[in-house]
């Protein structure tokens, strides 16, 4: 579309999952305009994901945080102040918590979408300045155990492969990752794969039949957690098969003598009970992976959000060493990571028990070399409080101030009740936030606005170890600044008021190559050494892999093939892992497993892709999927809202049946929190139980009982608000009207105009208690509307018009009609023929209108039903991506497509 508008090009990388996909924005200098997937980055050949594709979209003006606000008392409002003051207080704080109670009274709790500069800043800030190792990331809650995992088995958190196996790959192992959905520009490249080798394996391990299982060659629909016995009984069966590689195991490895003998008791007959699995696929999965000529692992959350997460990944690991499935083309263990730079967080040294590239914090002479590098006596050697321990140190009063950066304790991490308990109750919470309305931002003293993606400048690594230049497009709006100048500026005055003059020479950061150029020369000699980069290589030559040495020309795409690792003795380490089940067992009163994850159009917890309409409609509000059996036991159909209870919270989601679970479990999506219901989401119920060697949370689950609520009040209101501006403004006055009932939640719809959507419920009238109000926020004006009312019912309805189409709705006490006069409001139809119908007791639209309902293809709004109606005259899914479109840009709905086909086929047949 031309735009008048001379636009510009600035090459960078999207700012979601660990894929690294580069992309090339357009912008104006002042505006993005537009995004495209970068044709030269190799992590994505120019593909895009249906959240990448929108990027531009995203940065909603009215959502960001602009300048600095301040409360000098819990119970004051915060007040605009220059960055100055806000700098001056934080610091008077820091250093007063600091000389008081010592540098283990303030935290740091950061991101895995900061860019390494910024990780940089602050692991020094922490650990150079302050003298504390508390300052840990939410990459604890994706990639620590995998992270554990590496270290425990081949020496390195160095992940062995890279994206191009999947290309060389004859059996790929796909274990609790829903690729098709979390990485989807990956699983296009799976796709391919098949295509060109039609014989290449795909096993899937994964509790729920994903779309991702569903197109496996084997779907291992394992019971939660039991991830350690499925891998023992695999390696069971290639010891019994003799499918093991005895020669590498003796030459390259130690500790298998252990694991043998552990993997004796584990058969595939007694394994498929404790799993939930057929034995015969234990043993098809176990020969198909070993008798490969190259096998590839793919996971994620899956393994490593457990109490055992990192026995799960060194077990699966296990498998490669046994068989030498590993440092050839086609076949190592790959680790999907969750967050844009979580690897780069980690090469830096940016959590509480790790140290700036790859050392360790208990050896002497490594802290030595890091205290050189940064001019300081000594850096601290005893591990900081992880994650968890850190806000549970925050509530008790151990940890006095934190200062969170680039992300969202109060919605993301396990167990909110205490989260948002340790919040209230700290000294001194400082948010440093690109945007101004999470859930955390509600907990600052302090908010410090930061600059996001498309405005920042400096590196990130992708999940091949893969590191790309991010560049600036746009300047940051209002006062924002990047978040390593922030941390800087902060160093400096926290320097001055703690009597350490230093400082100045140890911040004296003028552009974030200054910081890139510390951080490589702390790799030289390591095994990540990146001596041989620059940003005018990675300008120049593009994205490149570490490691890449002084004097390198390419990085080197896979580790290990000659059998040496990074261990004492250059021996990889088979580890002895056991069975354990979960932390939270069922029981009679919480007999439901209870598991979270991620949609294919939404990410972590929406601050960014809460602000898109078109990725509200494929999925428009958190549902919590149940097998039909289980519902039917509890008396719910589609559509019904539940309460769902555990051990520390319960939350009201609509419920629907989905052949994706099998009985006894759930599923609830992670991105849904208080800015869109009215409860903390899926995280009320989470347990905040860790893994003991990696501290990783096990998100992945709980123990939960579902029941109906009885809730027949209902509301429905849907305003058009024309632009994402107007959408953002009303969506946060509207707000705070979800904790008014007993069930509520706030979303949008649509595509060029978006559209705010509101539903609530409660038990009885009270309802109306808020008619007037709702009206007032969602400006539903009696003005040329349509108006219904029956007093004794309790129903109140309302449909504003404004030039021939449906401006807003606002139904009560009877909402059946709400589905079409959303599909009109979507469509902007004009509605002449259907005035009469408007406010009547009807589920379908009248005079032969069709709803579209559900869209499958964001690329090209394409609709379920209009799929199904092609599918119905004979169009197979070729036909259709060349009639309609759909799957043939990003392609993140091709999944869908295929499995939409297999279904209608299959009833036609």
């Amino acid at each position: 579309m031309d735009t008048g508008i001379a636009s510009r090009e600035t090459k960078s990388t999207c700012c979601y999952c660990g894929v690294g996909c580069g992309v090339i924005i357009e912008h104006d200098g002042a505006r993005i305009i537009n995004v495209r997937g970068d044709a030269d980055h190799p992590a994505n050949l120019g593909r895009l994901c249906t959240k990448g594709a929108t990027l531009h979209l995203s940065n909603a003006p009215d959502a960001r945080a602009t300048f600095p606000v301040l409360r000098t008392a819990r119970d004051a409002q915060r007040n605009r102040v220059d960055w100055n003051v806000a700098l001056d207080h934080a610091a008077e704080k820091f250093s007063s918590i600091i000389r008081e109670h010592g540098p283990d009274a303030v935290a740091f709790y950061i991101s895995g979408q900061l860019l390494t500069e910024d990780y940089y800043v602050f692991n020094k800030l922490a650990k150079g300045l302050i003298g504390t190792n508390n300052v840990d990331s939410n990459s604890r809650l994706c990639m620590s155990s995998a992270v554990a995992g590496y270290k425990a088995t081949l020496g390195a958190d160095a992940p062995p492969a890279c994206y191009e196996d999947i290309d060389h790959a004859e059996c790929i192992f796909i274990a609790g990752s829903n690729t098709a959905f979390a990485h989807p520009i990956l699983y296009r490249r799976i796709e391919d794969a098949r295509a060109k080798n039609p014989a290449l394996k795909i096993i899937v391990v994964d509790p729920r039949k994903t779309d991702t299982a569903r197109e496996a060659d084997l779907h291992l629909a394992i019971l939660p957690g039991t991830d350690v016995a499925l891998y023992n009984s695999m390696l069971h069966v290639m010891l019994w098969e003799n499918l093991c590689d005895l020669d590498y195991l003796r030459d390259h490895t130690t500790g298998f003598g252990a694991l043998k003998q552990t993997v004796r008791d584990y058969t595939p007959q007694m394994v498929a009970d404790v799993c939930g699995v057929l034995a015969e696929d234990i043993v098809t999965a176990a020969k198909w992976f070993a008798q490969s000529r190259a096998t590839l692992s793919m996971y994620c959350q899956g393994l490593n959000q457990s109490t055992h997460g990192t026995q799960n990944n060194a077990a699966l690991i296990n498998l490669h060493l046994a068989t030498a499935h590993i440092g050839e083309p086609g076949a190592g263990p790959l680790s999907l990571t969750g967050q844009p730079n979580a690897m780069g967080g980690r090469e830096v040294g940016g959590m509480a028990n790790l140290m700036s590239a790859h050392r360790d914090m208990a050896n002497a002479e490594h802290r030595a070399e890091v205290s050189k590098l940064w001019g300081v006596d000594d850096v601290p050697f005893s591990p900081g409080k992880t994650a968890v321990e850190m806000f549970e140190a925050l509530r008790n009063g151990t940890i006095k101030a934190i200062w969170i950066a680039c992300t969202n304790p109060a919605q993301s991490m396990p167990d909110a009740k205490l989260i948002r308990e340790a919040l209230e109750g700290a000294e001194f919470v400082v948010v440093q936030e690109a945007y101004a309305n999470t859930d955390t931002t509600a907990f600052a003293d302090l908010l410090l606005p930061a600059t996001t993606w498309g405005e920042k400048d400096g590196v990130v690594t992708n999940s091949e170890r893969r590191i790309t230049r991010v560049r600036e497009a746009v300047s940051a709006p209002g006062e924002a600044k990047h978040d390593w100048h922030i941390a800087r500026d902060f160093a400096l005055k926290l320097g001055e008021k703690l009597g350490k003059p230093q400082a100045a020479k140890m911040f004296a950061y003028e552009k974030p190559e200054d910081i890139f150029n510390e951080h490589r020369e702390s790799t030289r000699g390591r095994d990540l050494d990146i001596s041989g980069l620059s940003y005018a290589l990675l300008e120049n030559k593009g994205p490149q892999q570490w490691p890449f040495p002084e004097g390198a020309t390419a990085g080197k795409p896979r580790l290990y093939a000659d059998g040496k690792f990074p261990t004492a003795d250059g021996r990889a380490k088979i580890f002895n892992a056991v069975y354990q089940p979960t932390a939270e067992k069922t029981n009679a009163r919480h007999p439901l497993h209870f598991n979270t994850g991620r949609l294919r159009d939404h990410w972590h917890g929406m601050s960014r892709t809460g602000n898109v309409a078109r990725l509200f409609n494929h999925e428009e509000e958190p549902l919590l999927t149940m097998n039909a059996t289980d519902m039917a036991r509890r008396h719910l159909v589609d559509g019904d809202i539940a309460r769902v209870s555990g051990l520390r919270g319960d939350i009201a989601v609509r419920v629907m049946a989905s052949d994706d679970m099998r009985q006894g479990q759930t599923f609830l999506p992670m991105h849904w929190g208080a800015r869109f219901m009215n409860s903390a989401g899926a995280n009320a119920l989470t347990n905040n139980a860790f893994d003991a060697m990696s501290k990783q949370p096990e998100l992945k689950h709980a123990a939960v009982q579902v029941s109906k609520l009885d809730l027949p009040w209902q509301l429905v209101v849907m305003r058009k608000a024309n632009d994402a501006h107007s959408a953002t403004q009303l969506m946060q006055r509207a707000q705070p009207m979800l904790k008014k009932f007993a069930y509520a939640s706030l979303g949008l719809f649509g595509r060029d105009e978006p559209c705010v959507i509101f539903r609530a419920a409660s038990e009885d009238t009270q309802i109306f208690d808020f008619i007037e109000q709702i009206d007032s926020i969602f400006a539903i004006e009696n003005e040329s509307s349509l108006n219904y009312l029956d007093k004794q019912r309790g129903i109140f309805k309302r449909v504003m018009l404004r030039d021939g189409s449906v401006e807003g709705v606002r139904l009560t006490g009877e909402t059946v009609a709400r589905d079409w006069l959303k599909d009109l409001m979507a469509q902007n139809m004009p509605t002449d023929n259907l005035r009469g119908w408007m406010l009547a007791p009807v589920q379908a639209p009248p005079v032969g209108s069709v709803m579209r309902g559900r869209i499958v293809c964001n690329c090209f709004d394409v609709s379920e039903k209009e799929i199904v109606a092609e599918f119905s005259s004979g169009t197979d899914v070729p036909a259709l991506q060349s009639k309609l479109k759909c799957g043939s840009e990003c392609g993140s709905c091709l999944p869908e497509l295929k499995r939409l086909a297999t279904i209608h086929f299959k009833k036609a047949a």
